[in-house]
C-alpha cells in the first residue's frame, strides 16, 4: 500500500459518502464509455445504480459483464477510490430504496422531491434496471495524508 493510499476501511467509507460516481465500461471500437452517475454503497457491499435499460449504457454493461467506477473530491487536497468489477443487471428493485433515497442523498429533501416530480413520467415510461457492481479491486489516494507528514 502506498504512502497515500487509504486503508480498506478508509475507502470503503469514501465510497460510501455522498459523491457523483463516473462509472466506465468498454465500448469496443472506440474508447471506454465514461458517465457520471448518482450511486449508492454500503461497505462491503456492491455499488448499486440506476440506468434505463435501453439505454447504450445499459447495453454496454451486459455485453461487458464489468465496469469501473471512479468516486473523488472536487477541492483539494484531493482523495479518490476507484473500483472494478463485475456488473450484474436486475430488472426488479425497490423504487423507493432505489430512485427516491438516492434524489434526496444527492439534492436534498426539497430539490429531491422537485426532481422526482418533474422525472416522474420518464421514470413511469421507462424500462430501468437496477446495476450492481461487485468491487474486486481497489485504488485508492488520498492527498490529505501529505499534510499529516
Amino acid at each position: 500500500m502506498g504512502a497515500l493510499s487509504m486503508s480498506r476501511a478508509q475507502r470503503e467509507q469514501f465510497l460510501a459518502d455522498t459523491h457523483v460516481g463516473i462509472v466506465s465500461v468498454t465500448d469496443p471500437g472506440r474508447g471506454p464509455l465514461s458517465v457520471p452517475i448518482w450511486y449508492r454503497y454500503e461497505p462491503g457491499g456492491a455499488v448499486r445504480f440506476i440506468t434505463d435499460a435501453d439505454s447504450r449504457k445499459a447495453a454496454l454493461l451486459h455485453r461487458a459483464g464489468r465496469a469501473t467506477l471512479v468516486a473523488q473530491t472536487e477541492t483539494p487536497p484531493y482523495q479518490y477510490v476507484t473500483v472494478e468489477g463485475p456488473v450484474t443487471i436486475e430488472h426488479e428493485f425497490d423504487r423507493v430504496h432505489d430512485i427516491d433515497e438516492l434524489a434526496y442523498r444527492y439534492l436534498g429533501r426539497e430539490l429531491g422531491e422537485a426532481y422526482l416530480r418533474t422525472a416522474a413520467e420518464d421514470y413511469a415510461s421507462a424500462q430501468n434496471v437496477l446495476v450492481s457492481l461487485v468491487p474486486q479491486r481497489w485504488t485508492s489516494v488520498d492527498f490529505k495524508k501529505m499534510a499529516m507528514r
